[in-house]
Order: C-alpha cells, then structure tokens, then sequence
C-alpha cells in the first residue's frame, strides 16, 4: 500500500478520525488516489494500494454503491471560457418561509453564473457563489437577480481575488488540487 503522509507527532485532526470511522485503509487508499485523479485506471489503483485488480475494482464498487464515491466529472475553469470575475454574495431575507425560500434558491439555481448556493444558519440566509465575464455583467447579476428581489432584505458582494480549492478535505492525504 502507498505510504501516507507522516504526520510528524502529530494527532490525526477530527475529519481524518471521522472519515476513518467509516473508511479502512484499502478503502481511504483508493478513496485517497481517486480525488487526486478520478481517471486512474483501476489498475494503477490495484498497485498503488498493493491488491489485487478485481479487489481494488470491487472496493471502488463498495464505495460506489454506499454513496461514498459519487461519479467522476470534469470541471470547467471559468477564467477560461470568459468568466474570470468571482463574487461571493451574502444574502438575507425579510422572510423565511419554506416555500418562497424554495422558489428563490431555485430561481438562483437557474440563473447563468451562479456556481454554488449555500443555506446557512447565521445572519444571512444565503452564500451565493458567481461568476461573470466583467464587473458591469456582475453588477447586472446582483442587481437585477438578487438585490431587486422582493424576498431579499441585503446583499453584500465579495470580490473573490484567488481561488484554492481545499488540499485534503477527507484528511488522507490527498493530491493538492490547483488554484482555479
């Protein structure tokens, strides 16, 4: 099996015991492996994680089927196809009932740009995750989609400088991924 990271002394952090609670080593192993790069072959799973083929391909099946893994998919860079503006957008409500609450995070859901929705506890009701190609596109975003909104009490909008995805989210010691 590929040799995790040392941890130097150093007590495993609250996810990475959580995520062992549910996870043995061949399974964080190749868990581990397919974050770095969802499109290894099950092969060079087999050997890194020192089993057999049909184990490491029945083990990715477990994983699978339990919900763990949820599907392989490729990510788009927004700064690549024109959409180089990041905003974060905070946003309350003057009202939280369940339905109108439903039919606003859908609306928001369908509208171009929008990367992530968040639900919080908190202050604000809502993490609006955009992108757009200019500041008045973005300008036009909030305004015209969210700020006017009847249900929307506040926005306040973040410009987001940098982008750097979370290194090890499960604590295995997973491949670092890029800025985006």
């Amino acid at each position: 099996m590929a040799a995790r990271p040392p941890t130097h002394g150093r007590r495993r952090s609250p996810v990475a015991n959580a995520v062992r609670d549910h996870l043995d080593d061949v399974d964080a192993e190749v868990v581990r492996l397919l974050l770095a790069d969802a499109r290894t072959p099950n092969n060079a799973v087999a050997r890194a994680v020192g089993v057999a083929p049909s184990t490491a391909l029945a083990r990715t099946a477990a994983l699978r089927e339990r919900g763990v893994l949820t599907g392989a998919r490729a990510e788009v860079d927004p700064g690549r196809v024109g959409l180089g503006l990041r905003a974060l957008v905070s946003v309350r409500l003057g009202t939280h009932d369940a339905a109108d609450m439903q039919a606003f995070v859908a609306r928001l859901q369908a509208l171009p740009g929008v990367v992530d929705v968040f639900f919080l506890a908190g202050r604000d009701d809502y993490l609006v995750h955009l992108v757009a190609p200019s500041s008045d596109a973005l300008r036009e975003l909030v305004l015209e989609h969210l700020s006017s909104h009847p249900l929307v009490q506040h926005t306040e909008t973040s410009l987001v400088f940098e982008h750097r995805a979370g290194t090890d989210v499960l604590g295995l010691g997973a491949a670092a991924p890029h800025a985006r």
